[in-house]
């Protein structure tokens, strides 16, 4: 297979798996690829040229390590292919410093917290026409994802492994899904009851983001038809609420606790 650095990872590795041990070998911070969730969703969004401002290495580092597996590097197209980044949206080529909120969650991460509460209180304060530049030590893919479905503009930079910038502007229309969860309690245990026996239970509040997300739809993706999913959260996820509107599941929450909440998920 012919390579340069416009090459996405996913390419590669459906190419030749063993080009997932050649990749990690790279730098530590390509481990995260041995987790099959966050591989699908980072490996068709990254190319050789970026990976390598994530990694600290060069395009040439790559193409040196994957030589051996049958990989050739077209330098011919090196040139064109680094000056090639992602296309600027116009609000990024219209936006004011005044109009700009910044926050940056790497002292929450690195203090083993989870800034998810902190970073939905900033982006619903967000008046329209306004922006939040989120500075972050990984990209917030999930959350360009579905910020996106609810009419949020983004615009993502990797200043290197240990920096993104990242831009969320929110338009006149763009709405954030609220965190209520219909029903009560009791709605709660008898739809529980009713799948009795034909339930899987998982446990995500261990999980660092994204994973408790990827974790619980890659689960519903393999659940048995008249089957129900029973979820221990740290937290209503409430942006997962229209990704399992949109795939037709129906669901019922119960906060037990701070920091513990039961999440059922079922087609009825």
């Amino acid at each position: 297979m012919t390579i340069n650095a416009g090459t996405k990872i996913s390419a590669l590795l459906r190419e030749n798996p063993e080009a997932l041990e050649a990749i990690v070998s790279l730098s530590p911070k390509f481990t995260k690829l041995r987790n099959p969730l966050l591989r699908k969703l980072m490996a068709s969004r990254t190319t050789i040229r970026m990976a390598s401002k994530i990694g600290g290495c060069t395009p040439d580092d790559f193409f040196a390590k994957l030589a051996p597996l049958g990989f050739q590097a077209d330098l011919t197209a090196q040139e064109e292919e680094d000056q090639a980044e992602e296309p600027m949206p116009e609000f990024m080529k219209q936006v004011k410093p005044e109009q700009v909120m910044e926050l940056d969650v790497r002292p929450i991460l690195s203090g083993g917290k989870d800034p998810f509460n902190l970073i939905l209180g900033k982006v619903k304060a967000l008046p329209a026409g306004h922006t939040l530049k989120l500075i972050n030590d990984f990209e917030p893919i999930p959350l360009i994802q579905l910020l996106s479905k609810q009419g949020f503009q983004s615009y993502n930079q990797v200043i290197d492994g240990n920096t993104y910038h990242t831009w969320f502007f929110k338009s006149g229309d763009a709405k954030l899904p609220d965190a209520h969860v219909g029903g009560n309690s009791d709605d709660f245990e008898s739809w529980v009851e009713k799948f009795n026996g034909r339930t899987k239970t998982i446990d995500v509040r261990h999980l660092e983001m994204p994973l408790p997300m990827l974790t619980i739809l890659d689960e519903l993706e393999h659940l048995p038809d008249g089957q129900a999913l029973y979820v221990n959260h740290k937290r209503i996820p409430v942006f997962l609420l229209p990704e399992l509107e949109e795939r037709k599941f129906q669901y019922r929450a119960k906060e037990i606790a701070e920091g513990d909440v039961k999440l059922f998920i079922f087609k009825a």
